[in-house]
């Protein structure tokens, strides 16, 4: 029979403790009412005796959140601390104290200059003190991974005996490995069950060494009831164990660990990009799960696998983790099965293998020069290479009304008063041009756009990051747009950061273009 892991967020308190990730009221609770939606089970939403700000965003969020996931927030081992705790959470529907103090040596001798006796001491009183505020007390023992096992033992003993619900085990500076943590929780755990099997023990990984996702899931293995976590892996230094991470590793391999979680899956890129836009920290590229590499796919073998079965290389749905789809790169390394799949979408069929293969090696030489290869570059190689065909030769069929949009012009003036921009498209023979005003450059020339295809399309993420130095740099857009309730994703490239604006929202229309050209073509056959 499978455990069921407890998910504490930390996000809003470990999480934020990143330096330039301060959140206001408002987007802390915005981010709980997430992570209710995530249906994480117990959300920290602070440290109250840090700051009136602090104290108060605690107390609002366990008013706001109400039914759901339990409430709380870390307080020393002192009753000022434990007051500010109660205070702000016991507003919560189900509240719970949280206090946290050292057990390994530097610890114990060097912040708090005391006995281990008198550190211990102070770890009873405050649970007993917290005791008599709310029934759920979690105790933290403070560098658990460099600390002597028999003194931490003991420590937890007595807490426990004091009336712990829960003890958590950190690994506060990523100082443990897997295999020696997995037996540390198991040690631990074989303890605390004789002396209480109904005190839930917990872990809290940090990442100093990249290592806190696989110590968090070694601590489940062997035993661990509960795992504390943040989104993105956010918190101090290198940060925590990522909650996407842990949370899939049990979903993948429920039968190794004997363990499943509540989280709602679905739910992780919303979540993740929601902290992301609101701390204004972004998310690597190749990040598990939530990276904007995390589906996409630009090998030529990977491609091919993926194109005869998803599985080959995709041990994890895209759609699980709430990603609309996987996402195939066209570049130098992508391998003659990829090529002739992108063609075909966008209505192009090959009859003469001897086409196919001139064009693909002008594909590659074009793929060499610009890295990434869009839909809108494919369109052009193929009327070129038509248009090239000698008098008489029959050109390559393609169906109709699979005229791309593509970018012909454009003008913007940005200033203060009345942004505007001026856009001038082109499909087929088709010439269009339009003008439009927005809250910004960029802002006005997505409008003019719209207005020029024709579509109700909204914009839901835009990023710029710098694929070169110097002051030729090229500056790479991401975005993603909204279409009938389904997200498109788009990039482009240039030096100059408008046009690769302007030809990301052309690429993402084109994608739009591409998918109804096929849906029509497939009612068609049928």
């Amino acid at each position: 029979m499978s455990r069921r892991i407890l998910v504490l967020d930390t996000t809003l308190r470990d999480g934020e403790q990143v330096p330039g990730a301060k959140l206001n009221l408002y987007e802390k609770i915005e981010i709980a009412n997430q992570l209710k939606a995530l249906n994480v089970d117990i959300i920290e939403a602070g440290f109250p005796s840090s700051s009136q700000g602090d104290f108060q965003a605690v107390k609002e969020i366990a008013r706001a959140v109400g039914r759901g996931p339990m409430i709380t927030a870390l307080a020393r081992a002192v009753k000022s601390d434990i007051d500010a705790v109660y205070e702000s959470v016991r507003y919560a529907e189900r509240p719970l104290i949280h206090i946290v103090l050292g057990t390994s040596e530097v610890h114990v001798e060097k912040k708090f200059r005391r006995s281990r006796e008198e550190v211990l001491e102070m770890g009873v009183n405050a649970v007993k003190y917290a005791k008599t505020l709310l029934p759920q007390v979690q105790y933290s023992t403070e560098d658990a991974s460099r600390s002597d096992f028999e003194y931490l033992w003991r420590t937890i003993e007595a807490v426990v005996k004091a009336g712990a619900t829960m003890i958590n085990i950190p690994d506060t500076v990523g100082f443990a490995v897997p295999e020696e943590f997995g037996e540390l929780v198991r040690k631990i755990n074989d303890r605390l069950k004789n002396l209480n099997d109904k005190v839930i023990l917990s872990v809290h990984c940090h990442n100093d060494t990249g290592l806190a996702t696989a110590n968090t899931l070694i601590a489940v293995k062997n035993g661990a009831d509960k795992v504390e976590c943040t989104i993105n892996g956010l918190g101090e230094r290198a940060g925590n164990a990522a909650l996407e991470e842990v949370v899939v590793g049990i979903k993948l391999r429920p039968e190794y660990y004997g363990a499943v979680t509540g989280v709602v899956t679905k739910e992780i890129y919303r979540t993740s990009k929601l902290v992301s836009s609101l701390t204004g920290l972004d998310v690597q590229v190749n990040k598990a799960l939530t990276g904007d590499n995390a589906f996409a796919h630009s090998s030529g073998i990977h491609q091919d696998g993926l194109l005869k079965s998803r599985d080959v290389y995709e041990i994890i749905q895209p759609e699980d983790v709430g990603v609309e789809d996987m996402e195939m790169i066209l570049t130098a390394r992508s391998g003659r099965h990829a090529f002739r799949n992108s063609v075909e979408k966008i209505g192009y069929k090959f009859e003469e293998e001897q086409d196919f293969e001139c064009i693909f090696e002008k594909f590659l030489e074009l793929a060499d020069i610009k890295k990434e290869v869009y839909y809108s570059d494919l369109y052009y190689l193929m009327e070129k290479y038509n248009e090239g065909r000698q008098s008489g030769e029959k050109q390559i069929s393609r169906l109709s009304g699979c005229d791309l949009f593509e970018l012909v012009s454009f003008q913007v003036v940005t200033n203060d008063i009345l942004p505007t921009a001026t856009i001038q498209i082109k499909r087929g023979n088709e010439m269009i041009k339009q003008s439009a005003v927005g809250d910004g450059p960029v802002d006005a020339l997505y409008t003019a756009i719209k207005n020029a295809v024709g579509m109700d399309i909204s914009l839901k993420e835009y990023k710029i990051n710098s694929m070169s130095r110097g002051k030729e740099a090229v500056g790479r857009v991401n975005i993603k747009i909204v279409f009938e309730d389904k997200t498109y994703t788009a990039r482009a490239s240039d030096t100059d950061i408008i046009k690769a604006s302007a030809l990301a929202f052309i690429n993402g229309i084109n994608a739009i273009t591409i998918e109804k050209i096929s849906e029509s073509a497939l009612e068609q056959e049928v």
